[in-house]
């Protein structure tokens, strides 16, 4: 009788996948750690602004065409502070320059912020005649300067060959110290101080008016203009309660059409 042969079944080759070991799960954020990561966010923001970058607002006219009414800038103030002897061989502090566009406290107006460009240096030697600025017996290209007031005004225009008149907001004690830095026609610019002037030369109450820029007064320099709004002159002045709600409003209203959105982010210098 024929037996009937069983051949045996071929293995078939299944591969087979390997179990990955689960990952324990992630330990939920507990409370007391959310409130250290956003004390931490806090301190780090606060230091930036403290002592690296500001944000300031343009309020006046005197620095048009550079800036207008309504620039908010952020302010680099590191590179021009007062070097501090245990970190200046890490951050390159350096003094302000001609041509510098700086922030500073006003010499004249205690806690107001202006800002103006630099025109003289420790001992330059300055004068203005028929507008034009002479720097050291050199007159002054000055691509960034506007004038709009065709008139010529003795002291304005003629600094500082003639006296000021009665009420053209010469500050008291500038009249009375000017004198003792004049030498040969010229101002003369004294060690530790700055002469700064506005781009708006004719509406400018820059150092003519007020005297020199101490440098302990110097917070630094615009860097940039984040955000550019068409206000209206003289904004900074209403300070009410009314006056800053109403304006609050009329930002909302008109953010869209009233920013000037080519000026976002451009460089100042």
């Amino acid at each position: 009788m024929a037996k009937d042969i069983l051949e045996p079944k071929k293995k078939s080759k299944v591969k087979q996948k390997a179990v990955e070991p689960e990952k324990p799960p992630k330990p939920k954020e507990t409370t007391a750690e959310f409130i250290q990561s956003i004390a931490a966010l806090l301190a780090v923001g606060l230091f930036i602004i403290t002592f690296c970058l500001q944000a300031f607002e343009i309020p006046s006219s005197s620095m048009e065409n550079t800036l207008l009414i309504g620039d908010h800038v952020f302010v680099d103030r590191v590179n021009l502070a007062p070097p501090t002897h245990w970190i200046d061989h890490l951050i390159p502090y350096r003094n302000p320059k001609r041509g510098d566009i700086v922030v500073f406290l006003s010499p004249s107006t205690p806690g107001l912020y202006v800002v103006k460009r630099v025109i003289g240096v420790p001992g330059d030697h300055i004068h203005l005649q028929n507008k034009t600025v002479y720097l050291n017996g050199q007159p002054l290209d000055e691509k960034y300067v506007r004038h709009i007031d065709p008139n010529i005004i003795p002291y304005r225009d003629d600094f500082p060959a003639v006296s000021p008149e009665p009420g053209m907001d010469v500050t008291p004690e500038w009249q009375l110290t000017m004198p003792s830095h004049l030498e040969g026609g010229d101002l003369v610019v004294p060690p530790g101080e700055y002469f700064g002037m506005g781009d708006n030369r004719d509406v400018s109450l820059d150092s003519r008016y007020w005297g020199f820029i101490p440098r302990a007064n110097i917070i630094g320099r615009p860097m940039f203009i984040y955000w550019s709004f068409e206000e209206p002159a003289g904004q900074y002045e209403r300070t009410s309660l009314g006056d800053r709600v109403s304006y609050m409003f009329h930002v909302i209203f008109h953010f869209f059409d009233q920013t000037r959105w080519s000026r976002m982010f451009r460089v100042v210098h």
